[in-house]
Parts: structure tokens; C-alpha cells; sequence
């Protein structure tokens, strides 16, 4: 019900503040019209867009600021710095779109009083909304009464949350403590053993266990079935959770409640758009390979004897194999060749990289520089096993030496760029610190990141950087 009410509350404020924004548009209006006897003269469609645009990139901004959370706010001077920063990115990308609409005749007056009262009546609103927030805290009747059921950590935990979490009105009425030792601790009204006790002395609209796994021998059972005869409704917290865990998360597979730990922050929206981004860019590679393709062909066929194309087995996603294709960048006999320079290995750890390879060919050379020997990789891109932006594609024989570490790395398509390559890749030698990146790509992948990544590795192509 706190994530409802949280839904709720936060869909009012964002309709009261672009009703703000509409009412500060249309005053700095009358009050520069005014300032002019009636003489100003304003293109209609231009109040309106300023109008329009302001309300769509107020409410992003806000929510990226943090305004339309599930927190209550603390104090009215951090809501108003919060409410100034917003308002200043708000205008600030107007003047932009003014400028680039080329609108020399644009009211400079107007905008600043748009921007001024767009500001003050999102203050005002918010502040009289806290206002009556903390006075249904202090004084509603209907607030909902929680009882925390836990330890000194979790269970104090949850409490500090509750009391900063946003609502239409709840309070805390106290904390069960689960250990003896816990009995003198701020906010505990009693033991476990007291829990029939308060419930029927106290009026108590919902409990929360808090509990960890040690306190597995509490016979928790007996205390949901006490709730559940007394129709009040409880929340628990995973004993799974611990403080900074992420990723954790409650989903239904037809009705069936699963808790689900995940490993990285991918989710089905971002995997389509994820996919669109590789389809579409897969039929551009491909378009770009048949037009230059021949002439790289031709170039490799008359530099040294072999075939056109290198193919390799590799491991994608989850330990599926797949054949990765390439522009032959070596002498035929290349795979043989590499357990003479095992030793010459300038990277540490279960992965192959020398500088001034002596297996790789003239054209080879100048095809890694610009990496067209990685454009046959757009076929693996369409088939599914490859993606645009991922981790690097290992070898068999590189995954046969991995510690269990190092396999998350592969838990998620790999890709024909990633974070490894634009971080600089013939600087970085620890495979550990490879590992590193591409963990840290997938805990915090955003659709975003594949997209400045893509731009990160176009430039890092022309600057003929990173590759051996």
C-alpha cells in the first residue's frame, strides 16, 4: 500500500506542477503585456511551445532530482534548493531551443519572470503539500499504525525508512526486539514474547518483520498466522537482504510470488531497445561490408596465402559457443604458431595479447588499426550471439582457466565494443582489471551507456588507439 500511496502522491505533484508551470507562463505573459500598454507583440505558437516544452522537460528534471521519490522531504530550504536547481535546467535548455529556433525577438524580461514564477508557485505548492504532510503526521486520526518486529540492525533499519518514507500519513509505534540483549535499545516497546500482548493493547494497522537468518528458530509461522487472524497485514523483509543489496526483487509468474536475486541490471525493457540498437546497427555493417568488403578481400588474398575469413570458436552468453568471424588479420598457420609466444604474453592473467605480433600480416596491421577486421562480427550481431556494445568474446581455452570470478563476464552477450576497449585496452595488462570493467558495464548498464560507448569507440578509431 506505501508504494500506492507513493504512486499516487507523486502522480498529484507532477499535475500540480505543470498546472504551475501553465499559471507562471501565462502571468509573465500579462505582466510583460501589461509593461507595454497592450503593444507586445508575441507569436502565439512560440508562447505555447515555450509553454509545452517547459512542462515536459520540468517534470524529467524534477524526477531525475529527485522530487518525485518515495522520500518525504526534510526541510523546506533543501526543497527549495532542489525546486531552484531543476527550474535553472528547465530554462536553461529553453534558451537553447530559443536560440536554435533562431528567435532573436525573444523577450528576455519574459523569460526570466517565466522562469522566476515558474519557480516560486512550484515552492509554494510543494511547501503547503509538506506543510499538510507533517501536520496529518502530527495530528491525523487515520494514520496507520506499523509495528517493526526485528534486531537492532534490520529492524532499526526499517524503521529509520519508515520514518522518512513518503505517504499519505503512517507512524511507527515502536520496535519488538528479538534478543534480550536488545530490550533497552531507542524505540523498543517490548520482546518478541509481548507480540500477542500488543497487538490486542495497541492499535496496530500493519507489522513489518525484520528479521535475520539466525532468527530462523523464532517459528515465524506462528506470528503471520496470529496476523492473519486478526486481519492485519504484514511485510517482510527477506532474510536474504542485507544493507547495500540491490538486487533483490519480488516478481509473479502467474500469481506465484518469486523473490529474484539479479546479477545485473538489465531488464526487458533494456534488452529490446538493447536489440533494436544491435539489429539496426548490425544491417548498417553489413551495408557498409558489401561495399568495402571486396576491396579488404582482395587486399588480404594478395598480402599472404589463407583464407579470406578467420573463424573461431568462442563463448557467448552463459557458456553458449558460437563461431566469431573476422577479417584475416594473420598467417594461415597463426593458431599453431601462438604456443611458441605463449611466454612473450604481455597480458596478466587468462588472456593473449602481444604488441608487434609477428603472426600478423601487412594488411593485417593496418586492418586492426581501424578495426575493419572486426566487420564481419555485424553477421554475429544479427544471428543473436554478439551485441554492439557487451564484454570481450573469450576464447575456449581462456575460459577454461577462469576462476569462478571472472565468469560473470560471461553471463551476458559479448560484444564487438565495450568498456574494456574504450578504456584504453593496450594500457590496461591485468585481466583482473578487465574483469573489473566489464562488471562494473553490466551492475550499471543503461541503454545510454551502449549508446556513448558506441561513440566513445568511433573516436577512439579515428585516434588509431587501443589496438595491437
Amino acid at each position: 500500500m506505501l508504494q500506492q500511496q507513493v504512486y499516487l502522491l507523486n502522480t498529484i505533484l507532477m499535475v500540480a506542477d505543470a498546472l504551475c508551470i501553465f499559471a507562471a507562463g501565462y502571468s509573465a505573459f500579462l505582466i510583460k503585456y501589461h509593461l507595454y500598454d497592450g503593444m507586445w507583440h508575441f507569436s502565439q505558437n512560440i508562447f505555447n511551445l515555450s509553454v509545452f516544452v517547459v512542462m515536459m522537460i520540468n517534470n524529467y528534471v524534477m524526477g531525475r532530482a529527485g522530487l518525485y521519490s518515495d522520500r518525504r522531504r526534510g526541510s523546506y530550504m533543501g526543497l527549495g534548493i532542489q525546486v531552484s536547481k531543476s527550474i535553472l535546467i528547465d530554462f536553461a535548455l529553453l534558451s537553447a531551443i530559443v536560440f536554435l529556433l533562431g528567435q532573436k525577438n525573444y523577450s528576455r524580461f519574459f523569460l526570466l519572470a517565466f522562469m522566476g514564477l515558474s519557480g516560486g508557485y512550484i515552492y509554494i505548492v510543494r511547501a503547503i503539500f509538506l506543510m499538510f504532510l507533517n501536520h496529518s503526521l502530527k495530528n491525523g486520526f487515520n494514520l496507520r499504525n506499523i509495528l517493526v518486529v526485528g534486531d537492532s540492525l534490520r529492524g532499526a533499519m526499517v524503521v529509520d525508512l519508515l520514518n522518512q518514507q513518503l505517504s499519505m500519513g503512517h507512524r511507527v509505534i515502536g520496535r519488538l526486539a528479538v534478543s534480550p540483549d536488545d530490550r533497552d535499545t531507542d524505540g523498543v516497546i517490548g520482546q518478541i514474547e509481548d507480540f500477542a500482548r500488543i497487538l490486542r493493547r495497541q492499535p496496530v494497522d500493519e507489522v513489518v518483520f525484520a528479521l535475520g537468518v539466525n532468527s530462523r528458530s523464532l517459528g515465524l509461522g506462528e506470528y503471520l498466522a496470529a496476523c492473519k487472524t486478526m486481519g492485519i497485514p504484514v511485510r517482510i523483509l527477506p532474510a536474504l537482504w542485507e544493507p547495500g543489496e540491490q538486487s533483490i526483487s519480488v516478481e509473479s509468474c502467474q500469481k506465484v510470488p518469486f523473490l529474484t536475486l539479479r546479477v545485473d541490471n538489465f531488464n526487458a525493457t533494456g534488452l529490446l531497445y538493447k536489440r533494436l540498437l544491435d539489429i539496426a546497427g548490425g544491417l548498417i555493417g553489413i551495408l557498409l561490408l558489401i561495399i568495402f568488403g571486396p576491396f579488404i578481400a582482395l587486399a588480404i588474398k594478395l598480402d599472404a596465402p589463407g583464407p579470406i575469413i578467420f573463424k573461431q570458436k568462442r563463448m557467448g552468453r552463459n557458456g553458449r559457443i558460437f563461431n566469431l568471424y573476422k577479417f584475416r588479420t594473420m598467417v594461415a598457420n597463426a593458431e599453431d604458431l601462438k604456443q611458441d609466444l605463449i611466454d612473450a604474453n604481455q597480458m596478466q592473467g587468462s588472456i593473449f595479447k602481444l604488441e608487434n605480433d609477428p603472426r600478423v600480416t601487412r594488411i593485417g596491421k593496418w586492418l586492426r588499426i581501424f578495426s575493419l577486421d572486426e566487420a564481419p562480427q555485424f553477421f554475429n550481431v544479427l544471428k543473436g550471439e554478439m551485441s554492439l556494445v557487451g564484454t570481450r568474446p573469450p576464447t575456449l581455452d581462456e575460459v577454461e582457466a577462469y576462476q569462478p570470478q571472472h565468469l560473470k563476464r560471461i553471463s551476458a552477450k559479448p560484444g564487438m565494443t565495450g568498456l574494456w576497449q574504450v578504456s584504453g585496452r593496450n594500457k590496461i595488462t591485468d585481466f583482473n582489471q578487465i574483469v573489473e570493467l566489464d562488471c562494473r558495464y553490466l551492475d550499471n548498464w543503461r541503454f545510454i551507456d551502449d549508446l556513448k560507448i558506441l561513440g566513445k569507440t568511433f573516436f577512439v578509431v579515428l585516434a588509431r588507439r587501443g589496438a595491437y
